[in-house]
């Protein structure tokens, strides 16, 4: 990485998202000025509607050997939990092909270690805002459960927590019966035959964490600008010049890419080469006669719910697609259907906020932050299914290398150049 030649006065930083408002924050933290530029608005993408899982326990590489074993007749069903669409096109199909090279267990071991140091500071990002004045709290899981049909299908977990503990990793748990973990959690069926408890997680109300994230930004002075499209990004020797469609023009000393599934359109011109593709997750909300008092998850089915406000919010589906594409009602009754037979006095037909969000994941499983080929271009994404767990230490680590030109070890693996 180049350093730049001084610490920026003022950075745009382009997205609006849990990782665009944390990389702000810490700026502003560092007696930076700071703009947010989102073409939409506040928590617009895939910031919204996700399990809102403050796990670093389990922020583990996408691309795993698991993936490949659901064979391509299951990619091409629409209710499969990991979706690709028949009529992929060429640039997907080279995404697939890097992430199924990289679906391997070495390749796995290799990620997981780079994780590991990042995963263990994501919680103390979060304190960090709090004691800064963001409001929104971070809720800890009385009781963290995943949940299975058959006690063989434990295995897999089981299998992974030591991978995750032998990579250096700490994560404590327990082993449960169907009848423990019904003690523990009510709203789980008499289908639920096997369990594992997680300790030490927390869960947040994603949507509300962010919007309260974006308050915190403007009470200290920072700008968050919504309908603010990007036409281009000019680098020049004296800071950058962001176009906006339909007009006007914002100068800053330095600019942080921070738009999700679409970071490369406007990163590539920058050497950013690692394709961002989104795969995209579902979710709505539906009543239960008895709210858990933590994270639900069904891993054979790939499910995630968690409390939100009085009612369940229900996620799921890792649908390889364009993330503009419209929601596939298809998706939504397919997660309803999994979850069905394993949860309680929950009313799957009655849902509310249906939701779609691009997730940006990558081939290697690994996300970009840090500099570009410029030293006033930097990007901060491609988190996969980790953007809200790991974003407020992105955005730490990341207002670091801008005000300093120095890398912390934690973000070496994470090169937008590699």
């Amino acid at each position: 990485m180049v350093p730049a030649a001084a610490a920026p006065d003022r950075v745009a930083v382009i997205g609006a998202g849990m990782l665009g408002l944390a990389t702000a924050w810490f700026l502003q933290d560092r007696g930076v000025s700071v703009t947010v530029l989102d073409r939409t608005g506040v928590a617009a993408g895939s910031s919204w509607g996700n399990a809102g899982w403050l796990t670093p326990g389990l922020a583990t590489p996408l691309p795993e050997p698991a993936v490949l074993r659901y064979g391509l007749r299951a990619l091409l069903s629409p209710a499969s939990p990991v979706y690709v669409p028949p009529r992929a096109d060429p640039r997907l199909l080279r995404f697939l092909a890097g992430f199924a090279r990289h679906s391997t267990a070495a390749h796995w071991r290799t990620s997981m270690a780079a994780l590991v140091p990042i995963n263990r500071r994501a919680l103390a990002a979060f304190d960090a805002l709090a004691d800064g004045g963001v409001a929104a709290e971070t809720i800890e899981a009385k009781s963290f459960l995943a949940a299975y049909r058959a006690e063989a299908d434990r295995g897999v977990l089981l299998e992974e927590l030591d991978h995750i503990s032998t990579a250096g990793q700490c994560i404590e748990f327990e082993v449960l019966s169907g009848a423990e973990a019904r003690e523990i959690e009510p709203s789980l069926s008499a289908q639920v035959d096997s369990a594992v408890r997680l300790h030490g997680q927390r869960f947040i109300d994603p949507g509300r964490y962010v919007h309260h994230l974006a308050g915190s930004v403007r009470r200290r002075g920072g700008t968050i600008r919504d309908g603010a499209e990007i036409a281009a990004i000019r680098d020049g020797s004296g800071g950058v010049e962001i176009d906006l469609i339909g007009g006007g023009t914002e100068s800053a000393d330095a600019v942080v890419i921070a738009t999700g599934a679409w970071l490369t359109d406007l990163a590539r011109q920058f050497g950013v080469r690692v394709p961002v593709q989104a795969g995209r997750g579902y979710s709505f909300s539906v009543p239960i006669e008895h709210l858990p008092s933590g994270p639900v998850y069904f891993p054979a089915q790939r499910v995630a719910c968690t409390p939100i406000g009085d009612r369940l919010r229900v996620a799921g589906m890792m649908e390889f697609r364009s993330p503009g594409a419209p929601l596939d009602p298809r998706r939504i009754r397919a997660i309803a259907d999994a979850a069905r037979p394993l949860l309680r006095g929950a009313d799957l037909d009655d849902r509310t906020d249906e939701w779609v969000g691009a997730r940006p994941c990558t081939p290697d499983g690994l996300p970009l932050i840090g500099a570009t080929r410029s030293p006033r271009v930097f990007v901060a994404g491609g988190h996969g299914m980790w953007g809200i767990t790991l974003g407020p230490v992105t955005g730490q680590l990341l207002a670091e290398v801008i005000t300093t030109g120095h890398r912390p070890a934690e973000l070496a693996p994470f090169d937008p150049l590699r």
